[in-house]
């Protein structure tokens, strides 16, 4: 689409950013620049990256230290989003706490809000682990942010990937929401932090979903409904958001597949992301889930998320609540 000046809307995005850069280089705003980029993905604009990511929280991404290779740290990774303006970050990893790092990396970055996680996979048993939940939000600090439900362990991820129905379950043969997995959305009721679903099917994450609003859960999240096996229709999104849920959004889905470190992985269109954006942008965020080696820097593929949204029609106001209000609400911080 073209104006009247024959500018596309790619080139007046980028170009209005431009003009942000400039008052930065002038000494009008506080300059951040200084973002690393450790992949072989094209070089960044730094000054379009700070005023694209000012304010930003991205509240799922990959770093070392790690069971898995990881392009980078995760003191590395904050320094990153704060040198870009971010405003938060959280860490997951799928076999370790994190919520404890958090705490020193707070050390070395008093100015940055940084915080942790824990997934409920076999490392901690073969079921989900209350003990394990209810010693992470007492963690010195009060850092962990978010227990999310099993993801590589996930029963669903085992059947579908090797045709094995094992792993840690969240449901019983009744379909009806376990025990142990309601002890734990109580104990994130109780903490008012996050309840995610992980790996959870898109049948289980409704179950799960409406589980949580019993129990009295505000920040149930229907964990990347965007995402390979994971994928959910609208209407099926649409069920979460009935029972309060928050929906996020993982853009890997566009950056993974073929040439990438994640090669196996169908990428998925800005056009259809965009759409999965709007369907109830007052009420879920999105996030990078990256980290991975071989995938560009998570602080570089949020800077293509923002500017693909916006290319594809949302709005100023909408990006605004996917990637800066309501993940800064959901760990705790001030929307604005």
């Amino acid at each position: 689409m073209k104006d009247k000046q024959g500018l596309s809307r790619r080139d007046f995005i980028r170009n209005s950013v431009m003009a942000g850069g400039a008052m930065l280089l002038s000494g009008v705003l506080p300059s951040k620049a200084g973002i690393p980029v450790l992949t072989d993905t094209e070089d960044s604009d730094l000054s379009e990256a700070d005023e694209l990511l000012r304010g930003v929280s991205d509240i799922h991404l990959h770093a070392a230290p790690d069971s898995k290779a990881r392009l980078g740290n995760e003191l590395e990774f904050a320094r990153a989003a704060r040198n870009a303006g971010y405003k938060s970050m959280l860490f997951k990893s799928n076999d370790f706490s994190c919520h404890d790092r958090a705490y020193l990396i707070r050390q070395s970055l008093p100015d940055f809000e940084v915080f942790g996680s824990i997934c409920m996979n076999r490392v901690h048993g073969e079921k989900v682990n209350v003990f394990a939940a209810e010693k992470a939000v007492n963690t010195t600090g009060s850092l962990c942010r978010c227990i999310w439900m099993p993801t590589q362990d996930a029963v669903y991820q085992n059947i579908r990937y090797h045709g094995k129905k094992e792993g840690v379950p969240v449901l019983d043969d009744n379909e009806h929401v376990l025990p142990e997995v309601v002890r734990v959305m109580e104990i994130c009721a109780e903490a008012n932090i996050i309840f995610a679903t992980g790996h959870s099917s898109p049948e289980e994450s409704i179950a799960l979903a409406r589980k949580a609003r019993e129990v009295g859960v505000e920040k149930c999240v229907v964990t990347h409904a965007n995402s390979g096996i994971r994928k959910m229709t609208h209407d099926q999104i649409k069920r979460c958001l009935d029972f309060g849920a928050w929906i996020e959004y993982s853009y890997i889905t566009n950056l993974w597949g073929t040439g990438t470190g994640l090669p196996d992985f169908e990428r998925m269109s800005d056009k259809e992301f965009a759409g999965f954006a709007r369907i109830a942008p007052e009420h879920s965020f999105i996030t990078t889930d990256l980290g991975q080696v071989g995938m560009p820097h998570p602080v570089e593929g949020m800077r293509r998320c923002i500017l693909a949204l916006l290319e594809n029609g949302l709005s100023q106001q909408q990006v605004n609540h996917i990637v800066r209000y309501n993940p800064a609400t959901l760990v705790g911080l001030s929307a604005i």
